[in-house]
């Protein structure tokens, strides 16, 4: 085969790769990669992100499989239409269970707002579909414990996309790594401003469809990365507060952590931050040094040594977009930026190099019931104005169920 396509002409390469079941990236000679039919259900931001994931995963990554953008589906029939002539969808559905039942979906992807995801999750998983779901996973700890058994012999991800920020990533791996000795700091806070104006409205300001305000849907993100970096949460308490009068979600979130690894830490979530408009960040404070992130300038990490000679000593601000570090090789070449949508690509295709390779993915519906788990006990310590033990035996009965009137 190889010396048929050194004799032919440049035009009938691609046919003769196509018969004799090759692909070529990057020099690699590849098998021929599966297909996988996609149904989204939901059309705005996140369906927008995730539609551009699966189209580009294979234009940066080498995975073993296709994904073929079969139907999106969402409420509103014009707007869907527009959508999937946009992203490249082949129909649309308004009606999400006739998307699941079709033998050509083989994954099943939620984006649809949170009152939504446990009845999608669980049919989807009943039909053997691979299940992809935004966070928060559920409204409620219940529901993510439903959510996390019926999902146990499916594939499944959530979408805890800054995970795979490079920074993010190179941060893990220095933690990993012995560098900042004993923990004894972790600080994030995930600070917007656009809930100030009493005229904005949506589902996620109605807590039935959305379960709760700033803690699911900020908070959330910030618990995600404090138990990948910094180990489990053993104590907490939190506080909560609404600042519209009627509103039926927190607009706020403090929270006081003590882990497992013997650190105590904060997490702060809010959409009162005025003058942040999406400033997620962390630092971690150990015995060997310092590490620090702010989403708003993603493509760096500042990191302090403190076992370097006092004289040099400072703060040193990495920019992560050299090909050894996470990701990046991936890419563009370094001293290039990557931005948002780069943190999707890098989440599928590590879950379809997952999927192919039978290694576990993170974060899955287990992870993710992790999460859910110290966002029930911010809320309950809020309402209790006490500390809270946090167990595992919590998860598994689902204590917190279904606090949503």
């Amino acid at each position: 085969m190889l010396s048929i396509l050194r004799n032919a002409p440049l035009s009938e390469i691609s046919k003769i790769c196509t018969r004799g079941g090759l692909q070529t990236e990057r020099g690699k000679v590849l098998k021929p990669k599966e297909t996988l039919g996609v149904a989204m259900i939901g059309q705005g931001f996140m369906g927008r992100a995730h539609s551009n994931a699966f189209q580009q995963v294979n234009r940066f990554f080498d995975t073993p499989y296709d994904l073929k953008r079969k139907v999106v589906c969402g409420r509103d029939p014009i707007r869907l239409k527009d959508m999937a002539s946009r992203w490249g969808w082949d129909e649309t559905e308004t009606q999400w269970q006739a998307a699941i039942e079709r033998k050509d979906i083989q994954v099943v992807d939620i984006a649809a707002p949170n009152n939504l995801h446990a009845e999608i999750a669980i049919a989807a998983a009943k039909a053997g579909k691979i299940v992809l779901c935004e966070k928060p996973l559920a409204r409620s700890l219940g529901e993510a414990r439903r959510m996390a058994e019926a999902t146990q012999r499916v594939p499944n991800l959530v979408w805890f996309n800054y995970r795979r920020v490079p920074a993010v990533a190179l941060a893990k791996s220095i933690v990993e790594e012995g560098r900042l000795g004993q923990i004894y700091h972790y600080r994030a806070t995930y600070l917007q401003s656009w809930g100030v104006s009493r005229g904005v409205d949506g589902w996620r300001f109605n807590r039935s469809e959305a379960g709760s305000g700033v803690v699911g849907d900020l908070l959330a993100h910030l618990v995600d990365t404090a138990l990948l970096l910094n180990g489990r949460i053993l104590e907490l308490s939190g506080v909560t507060h609404t600042f519209v009068e009627g509103r039926e979600v927190d607009d706020a979130v403090l929270l006081h952590a003590r882990f497992e690894n013997g650190s105590i830490g904060t997490l702060e979530a809010t959409r009162f931050a005025i003058g942040c408009q999406n400033q997620n960040t962390f630092e971690i404070h150990g015995s060997g040094g310092m590490i620090r992130f702010n989403l708003e300038d993603l493509n760096h990490l500042e990191f302090f040594d403190a076992d370097g000679s006092p004289r040099l000593q400072g703060v040193s601000e990495i920019l992560v977009t050299n090909p050894d570090h996470p990701y990046v090789r991936h890419f563009w070449p370094p001293g290039h930026i990557i931005g948002y949508e780069h943190t999707f690509i890098a989440t599928i295709a590590d879950f379809l190099n997952t999927l192919a390779s039978g290694d576990p993915f993170h974060a899955n519906f287990q992870d993710a019931l992790e999460v859910q788990r110290v966002l029930d006990a911010a809320e309950e310590s809020s309402r209790r104005r006490s500390w809270l033990t946090l167990s595992l035996e919590q998860v598994l009965s689902g204590s917190g169920d279904d606090r949503l009137a």
